[in-house]
């Protein structure tokens, strides 16, 4: 059984201080205790001095987690900021929790317990974008696919049908999702073609498969970098989806707006 003093919460973030302390908060509501919090701050203006982050971090740290604000600058994208906090990390399993998630209370307990249960590369939440909750999209649902037991490493490549599941994250469809499929397990695993946000890794695994350090071999302005990552532990070790989602977007503007760089078009279709 994996615990808290197994995890490092790694964060990512740049220029939104106010949607960082709001992913702080939901981390220091969790009922799972001791957890470790590392924030990659490459930000204009350091997110030290924002006041609402460091009262999130006091509580935090008053509950019993450690955590380290470090600055992390100049920026050399994405793919360079993950591998940097990859780097930060020690304990068996790393979760990578993008700066504008908030998480229900017992959202990193049903993580570490279905990782516990599956053993596989990664488990993550599809984020819930509540804005689109009355924005039903029945044939984005279609590529649905539940594990039965295991987890089971598998290739997905651009163009094969398990591709085709990257829509089962698309605005609400996580909580349409969970509505079909009912709620009577703690936790159902799925199959994806990755999840962007919220994904629990072993670490060890992770480092194996490469981590982010193809970073060097992509332009510092790219996106899909987590695919890229998640693609390579797939296909050794699997990966999976938990339904229902206990991850909730709160649909900033992305600070990402030169996406003209797919490292998949670097990494995976070069290799």
């Amino acid at each position: 059984m994996h615990r808290p003093s197994d995890l490092d919460v790694l964060v990512p973030t740049r220029d939104r201080p106010a949607a960082l302390a709001v992913t702080l908060a939901g981390l220091a509501a969790q009922s799972a205790r001791g957890f470790r919090v590392v924030v990659s701050d490459q930000s204009e203006v350091p997110v030290t001095g924002d006041p609402l982050v460091a009262s999130a971090v006091r509580i935090l740290e008053h509950l019993g987690s450690e955590v380290a604000l470090l600055r992390h600058v100049p920026a050399r994208g994405l793919a360079e900021q993950r591998q940097y906090l990859l780097e930060q990390a020690g304990r068996p399993l790393c979760l990578y929790l993008d700066d504008d998630v908030w998480l229900e209370p017992d959202a990193v307990g049903v993580l570490l317990a279905a990782m516990a249960q599956l053993r596989c590369g990664f488990v993550g939440y599809g984020l819930h974008g509540l804005s689109y909750r009355d924005d039903r999209r029945p044939h984005e649902l279609e590529p649905y696919e539940e594990w039965a037991r295991e987890v089971w490493p598998e290739r997905v490549r651009r163009g094969s049908p398990a591709w085709g599941r990257h829509t089962l994250h698309n605005a609400a469809n996580p909580l349409h999702l969970a509505e079909r499929v009912g709620a009577r397990l703690a936790w159902r695993a799925y199959k994806v073609a990755w999840i962007g946000g919220c994904v629990l890794y072993d670490r060890e695994r992770l480092e194996e498969c490469g981590g982010f350090a193809f970073w060097r071999s992509v332009p510092p302005a790219h996106a899909g970098e987590d695919v890229v990552a998640q693609l390579r532990v797939m296909e050794r070790y699997g990966g999976a989806g938990l339904l229902p989602s206990r991850a909730y977007h709160l649909e900033l503007p992305t600070t990402v707006v030169d996406r003209g760089a797919e490292c998949y078009d670097y990494v995976l279709d070069r290799a």
